[in-house]
């Protein structure tokens, strides 16, 4: 199909044959602003009440009862569209709500009929606000800020919201929906052209054919070279491992991406390419030629970032598979052993024995003699004892080796294929695997000790290096396996990163310059009533710890809840059960007989209705559903989903009415994560406007959690979970509580939850806005601690093995009367905090401004590095945070009751989740990340309808 012409562009009319198709944004799905259904009490009171000023103004410029009536309406319906609506449409709720207020008559008409009389109070309202209504100006600010959308946003939806919000912040008055449409569409395809263009005009000749011919069908089967750019990482297996390393190479070998999009925001080469892996090789025929080309680029480059990223999650997988391996096999070995460990303790106590009981040296010494010979000979007890002590200082280090050999050539190939660079000076390691690199083929066992080992531990060092000859030489196969060990642990802490990665790239370019920060420093500062020197923070921190410890020391004799025992190990008292409620069970049976009990169907189409969340579904190329019954489709796909019933089984109930395929499609094709979470968030707002969920709980806190999924084990986020007690994923919810979903995510069960859990905060945009973060033991560390209080966030988690923590005096002098055993001799570093005070803002403003998600920082900051200063800042500072929330704990049982009460309501959640996925036991048999993301926020959208439907 040729593409449109510019002029068909700017109007929004395609030619499809003979047929010419008007594709109109829905103004539904967008923000441009319109009257409520059936605005509540709320509603009215809060935006449609007249202020002191809007009562002057009307006073002074109108005139009779009717003009003043008639004025005020107008002034208060554009306060809160930003345009003038016709007089006809204003809702007689609002018209009603004025006339009460003013104390009006009944019968009184307001003077908005006449063309003269809205002309002239358009008129007033406009100087009275100092609205710019110039219409050649409105529409040149509205072109300049779609189009500076239009370089990240694909839906013509989003790109009119951005536009909106750029007219209300210069005061503009907002132009007719139409006519935003219409530029909309115009700018979009212009922008969109353009770029199509571009990546076009950077490939040769025979760069685009070779791209084209990926959507050939290869001669020697029934599929497109394509579909292997789409294909998932499964899990981390040596094979899978060697499978991904030789996509990275073909993948390469389709040419250089990374020149051809380094013009193109992100954003929009990520929405690109998630439109393309949602089509099929067929589909690319309905576009231009330039179109088809840049999807393909987009799709490779976003491949080739994905699987640096998958192959290095698998190489951290190996190692840590290979280190459990080298523990377990230690922890065997001692088992072995530990006979012999008791038959030495005899024999020692024989020696004892007989030298205690023979006063004469010579005879003791014969009798020891006797004993020794009768157990072996002392060469013999000599050589147990160092077998003994081989590994009694949990030295796992040497018996990694066993188990390395088979993953020896894969791994070599991930440091050689992958490039590897420090995020520090310190270039230790990275020498020492260019050394391991040059030695690869060498058949020695010893090699000439000629590189540094500074980053590895004494441990490592007893394991790694020998005397030979009077010099130092390494065991070639320990060198290895530390070398390996040390990459994957200083991958984890950010000391190391990958050029081409995204999950494993160097955080420090991601973070915003002090000289880019400065400008931010004061606001920050000032909502968060912080001093603005680092000197003042660190007094600031100090002050604050000390007046808590001393308030807790004070008020410890009436503490009757916490017990100090003469070891100085304090222990909480249970906390006592409510009785409860007196009428609770008769309160619960009047509510089963007036609930009516309806299909979640039903529920999904009712809230549907009220909230219209399926406005955010569609096409990923931003256009309109073509299909008239869309919404139904939707609905019915986000039932099959969220329930895990699954597009197959859904359609064998709909017995024709929609095929698998369809169901299928609707979700690759019309539904994304962030559009399930835009629709989570209609339902949220929806709910909060209801005054009963206030009774339920305190907006303010929010408790997360984490529920386990099974998943098909072909999958590289599959891992085996202690906790849980099986393999699969966690489905990490932050539940507000008033008990309703706030923002879930998928992740692996291999790591701390702790990193995820401030995730949700900053991402959240519901009208919900929690401040406080309750958890259980895996929502929290130091840093998280640290970055929680720099964010603004009050973290208050339930943590389980609280006595084995550690609390910091303000300074080594500083002594309790009563609480003084709770801190033993640790001191909080003042001058590390103080020293690092710009790198702390740093961090956290340049996730304010949207920079970085917590998450990839945390990432970095869960093991301990004494290279990344960022982890010693942020350890440092949440030792004082930590303290002051452990010693607040201990002393309010109330504090306690309010913790213990809010996880419960996210465990409470799990329950409702349990019930809605009633298909396959819950099991999640995707492959692909998203696709497992997008599965437990179907769920989430599902819960959050049962619940704003029984609220």
């Amino acid at each position: 199909m040729n593409p449109p012409t510019l002029v068909e562009a700017s109007t929004g009319v395609i030619s499809v044959g003979k047929r010419r198709i008007w594709q109109m944004t829905s103004i539904e799905r967008t923000a441009y602003p319109r009257f409520s259904r059936a605005p509540s009490v709320k509603e009215l009171r809060e935006i449609y009440t007249p202020t002191p000023t809007d009562v002057a103004f009307v006073a002074t410029t109108a005139r009779g009862p009717a003009q003043k009536f008639g004025l005020m309406i107008l002034l208060k319906v554009y306060q809160r569209l930003g345009y003038f609506p016709k007089p006809e449409t204003i809702p007689g709720a609002i018209i009603g709500h004025l006339r009460a207020v003013m104390k009006l008559p009944a019968d009184l008409v307001p003077d908005i009929a006449s063309n003269h009389t809205l002309y002239r109070y358009h008129a007033a309202i406009r100087r009275h606000l100092e609205i710019q209504s110039e219409g050649k100006h409105v529409r040149h600010i509205a072109a300049q800020a779609i189009h500076q959308a239009a370089q990240v946003m694909e839906n013509s939806a989003d790109c009119i919201s951005a536009a909106i919000e750029i007219l209300v912040k210069e005061h503009c008055e907002l132009p007719g929906f139409s006519t935003l449409e219409r530029m909309t569409r115009r700018i979009r395809n212009l922008v969109n052209r353009g770029i199509y263009q571009h990546v076009a005009d950077r490939l040769t000749e025979t760069e685009q054919q070779a791209l084209l011919r990926l959507l050939e069908h290869e001669p020697t089967a029934n599929v497109t070279t394509f579909n292997r750019i789409k294909e998932a990482p499964k899990s981390a297996t040596l094979t899978h491992l060697d499978e991904w390393l030789s996509r990275l190479v073909w993948l390469q070998s389709l040419g250089n991406t990374a020149p051809l999009v380094e013009d193109i925001r992100s954003a929009k080469v990520k929405h690109l390419a998630e439109e393309a892996r949602s089509l099929h090789a067929t589909n690319f025929g309905d576009f231009s030629v330039a179109k088809r080309l840049t999807l393909l680029v987009c799709l490779i480059h976003q491949a080739t970032i994905s699987t640096h990223d998958e192959i290095l999650q698998m190489f951290l997988k190996r190692m840590s598979k290979l280190t459990t391996k080298a523990k377990e096999e230690l922890e065997r070995l001692r088992e072995q052993e530990r006979a012999t460990s008791e038959h030495l303790i005899e024999v020692f106590s024989d020696v004892l024995q007989v030298t205690t009981e023979v006063e004469d040296l010579v005879e003791s010494s014969r009798a020891v003699r006797a004993v020794l010979k009768r157990e072996g000979g002392a060469a013999r007890l000599l050589e147990q004892c160092e077998q003994v002590s081989a590994h009694h200082d949990e030295r796992y280090q040497p018996f990694i080796w066993r188990f390395y050999s088979v993953h020896r050539k894969a791994l070599f190939r991930v440091i050689k294929t992958l490039d590897f660079q420090s995020t520090t000076s310190d270039q230790a390691l990275i020498s020492a695997m260019n050394f391991i690199i040059a030695h690869e083929h060498d058949p020695k066992k010893y090699l000439e000790a000629t590189v540094d080992l500074s980053f590895a531990s004494k441990k490592w060092l007893r394991t790694v290096q020998v005397r030979r000859k009077r010099k130092s030489w390494f065991i070639r196969q320990h060198l290895e396996t530390c070398v390996f060990s040390y990459l994957a642990l200083e991958l984890k802490t950010g000391d190391l990163y990958v050029t081409g990665s995204e999950q494993f790239a160097d955080y420090r370019s991601q973070l915003l310059t002090w000289e880019e920060c400065a400008p931010f420093v004061a606001q920050y500062c000032q909502r968060l009533n912080l001093p603005m020197t680092a000197e003042g923070f660190v007094e600031h921190l100090r002050t604050r710890l000390t007046e808590v410890a001393a308030e807790v020391d004070r008020t410890r004799p009436g503490n009757r809840e916490l017990i100090i025992n003469e070891r100085g190990e304090p222990a909480l008292k249970r906390l006592r059960a409510k009785a409860t409620p007196q009428g609770l069970v008769q309160l619960e049976e009047a509510l089963r007989e007036r609930i009516p009990e309806r299909h979640l169907l039903d529920i999904l189409a009712r809230i549907d209705h009220i909230t219209s969340f399926t406005r955010h579904f569609g096409p990923l190329s931003g256009n309109e559903p073509k299909t008239k019954d869309a919404r139904e489709r939707q609905l019915l796909t986000i039932f099959a989903y969220g329930t895990h019933l699954g597009p197959h089984q859904m359609a064998r109930h709909l017995r024709g009415a929609l095929t698998a395929d369809q169901i299928s499609q609707m979700n690759h094709r019309q539904v994304t994560a962030e559009k399930l979470e835009a629709a989570i968030r209609d339902v949220v707002n929806r709910f909060h406007r209801f005054t009963l969920p206030r009774y339920w709980g305190d907006e303010k806190r929010v408790a997360a959690d984490g529920t386990h999924y099974e998943l098909a084990e072909e999958n590289l986020l599959v891992e085996r979970h202690i906790r849980y007690g099986g393999y699969g994923g966690i489905a990490y919810h932050h539940v507000s509580d008033m008990y309703i979903l706030l923002f879930t995510q998928f992740i692996s069960p291999g790591v701390w939850e702790a990193i995820y859990i401030l995730d949700a905060l900053i991402r959240n945009r519901s009208s919900i806005q929690p401040t406080t973060i309750h958890a259980d033991t895996q929502g929290q560390n130091l840093p998280v601690f640290g970055l929680a209080f720099l964010l603004g966030i009050e973290l208050m988690p339930r943590i389980r093995n609280w006595k084995d923590l550690k609390f910091y005096r303000p300074s080594g002098e500083t002594r309790y009367e009563h609480i003084d055993s709770l801190f033993g001799e640790n001191v909080v570093d003042w001058e590390l905090i103080k020293t690092h005070w710009q790198d702390l803002l740093r961090v956290v403003i340049s996730i304010q401004e949207g920079k970085v998600l917590p998450s990839m920082l945390l990432r970095k900051l869960t093991s301990y590095s004494h290279k990344n200063r960022l982890y010693q800042a942020f350890h440092a500072l949440g030792t004082v945070e930590r303290t002051v929330f452990l010693l607040k704990f201990l002393s309010d049982v109330s504090l306690r009751e309010v913790i213990h009460r809010s996880t419960n309501k996210a465990e409470e959640y799990h329950s409702l989740e349990d019930w809605i996925t009633f298909a396959f036991r819950g099991v999640i048999f995707d492959n692909v990340y998203e696709e497992q993301e997008k599965r437990i926020k179907y769920t989430g959208l599902i819960a959050n309808c049962i619940m704003l439907d029984n609220t």
